[in-house]
């Protein structure tokens, strides 16, 4: 995500809009190899670990095992897609002419060595070393846009700067991950299941994929659906939602961190479980700053975009700023309904939920483009998220006493993404830069009247002392 938002400038500078949309398309594509492969091992090493640790002996042929099943699914995945890759890509965009070699191969192996840092990150972090796991991090993002900055330099205008530095980059990753893995633990070819169960992974890997679907598969219809200039158009998508990562990056930084304490707080009830004041006021902090932050991207946003761009296509992208920035909101909303159902280990209901959710949006998608084109993808999204969280909302009630603010958690951050969406068609295009600045400021008055009751006890004093 972070690689992301450095190296846009660079992919504005050095690729034009169809070689960017198709590095969306391997990017994409590597995501889903890298579901795949992990076989959601980032999971459920938490609960696996803290089982076995006690018992060393278990511990170690499990953590060593797991790594070389996700070498060997990796070896598999690899072998297929050469075989049948050019296929399936020709079979799902009959009307593109993207060709799966030699990039899309590549990207298969960007997504195998992903899984692997990927997976032992989780690790470090279920072992409490939060020191290795950030260095770890910091490192693989700094090789990771210094070799595809250098590979766009080298290469300008070519999926082979961008694509090959970063397999070089997770290539060495891996090889260090791997090296780490069997020095601590061993090598031990068995089962990763010997203790375990090999179905415990099941219901949060069809999550994972569902989520794939949720978060990636509106490449692909573009491409299908939109056949004259798709590449392009994907490229433009793409930007406009790269431009807006700053905001997913504060959202999953925020739930990560409000996490933890949701997690303990239900798991300490006694039946029934049931929200509280304590549960709630977490999910009204997080939903109330992505409000803020989408009204400031919106804002800020088209300026940056506007500056940094030096190929005219690109301009394309800011209409659809404001649009997309809005979703998150409902991103925001169904968090509260969604951390419930893995407390509660209904994983099967959540999974049934996404897929039904997941097969709409395609759905959606394929109906609306064709006559609103992007702002159709978009719609599309809006919907099945708004879909998703009533039904999250009605099925988690029979599991879970909900009690809420509807006004904080609900109807205020639907009224702001209502006004938004009512008032950008008509004024936002004509007076971009006083409608967005007016966005913010109802923003900020609206979670002061939301919040009014609670503002009275903030002592300004207090405050500054603590400072």
């Amino acid at each position: 995500m972070a690689s992301a938002i450095v190296l846009i400038p660079f992919y504005i500078k050095y690729l034009p809009t169809e070689v960017y949309g198709a590095l969306a398309i391997c990017l994409a594509f590597s995501a889903f190899v890298q579901i795949v492969v992990t076989y959601s091992f980032d999971s459920s090493l938490y609960i696996h670990y803290h089982e076995l640790k006690h018992t060393p002996e278990k511990l170690a042929p499990y953590i060593s095992s797991a790594f070389i099943f996700i070498l060997a699914l990796g070896t598999l995945a690899g072998i297929f897609f050469s075989i049948t890759g050019q296929l399936i890509f020709a079979w799902l965009l009959p009307e593109s002419d993207f060709s799966f070699y030699p990039y899309g191969l590549v990207s298969v192996g960007v997504g195998v060595f992903q899984s692997v840092f990927k997976v032992y990150g989780h690790l470090l972090q279920t072992r409490e070393k939060p020191e290795t796991f950030l260095w770890a991090n910091v490192t693989s993002f700094s090789v990771v846009a210094i070799t595809t900055i250098v590979g766009l330099q080298l290469f300008p205008g070519s999926l082979l700067g961008p694509l090959g530095g970063r397999l070089l980059a997770n290539s060495g990753s891996a090889v260090w991950v791997l090296f780490r893995v069997f020095r601590e633990y061993g090598f031990h070819f068995k089962s990763p299941w010997q203790n375990t169960s090999f179905s415990f992974n099941a219901y949060t890997y069809l999550y994972q994929l569902q989520q794939w679907v949720v978060n990636y598969a509106d490449r692909f219809v573009i491409l299908f659906a939109l056949p004259v200039a798709a590449v392009s158009t994907v490229g433009i998508y793409e930007l406009a939602i790269k431009c807006l990562a700053p905001v997913e990056l504060l959202l999953n930084g925020l739930n990560a961190s409000i996490n933890p304490q949701i997690v303990k707080a239900i798991s300490q009830q006694e039946p029934p479980k049931t929200s509280t004041p304590e549960i709630n006021r977490y999910s009204y902090g997080l939903v109330s700053v992505i409000m803020l932050a989408v009204t400031v991207a919106i804002l800020i946003m088209p300026w940056l975009v506007d500056w940094f761009i030096t190929k005219t296509d690109y301009s394309r992208a800011i209409p659809y700023l404001p649009y997309i920035a809005a979703i998150f909101i409902f991103k925001a909303m169904r968090l509260y309904f969604i951390l419930p159902y893995s407390v509660l280990k209904k994983m099967n209901n959540l999974t049934a939920i996404n897929l039904f959710v997941s097969l709409l949006k395609i759905v959606l998608m394929l109906w609306f483009i064709r006559k609103w084109e992007l702002y159709g993808v978009i719609m599309s999204s809006a919907l099945a998220y708004f879909i998703e969280m009533i039904l999250l909302w009605y099925y988690l009630k029979d599991h879970y006493i909900i009690r809420f603010n509807f006004f904080k958690l609900i109807a205020g951050p639907l009224a702001l993404f209502c006004l938004i969406l009512i008032v950008e068609p008509m004024l936002g295009n004509v007076y971009p830069a006083l409608i967005h600045f007016v966005y913010v400021g109802l923003c900020v008055m609206l979670l002061w009247f939301l919040y009014r009751n609670e503002l009275k006890f903030l002592d300004p004093l207090k405050i500054l002392k603590l400072k």
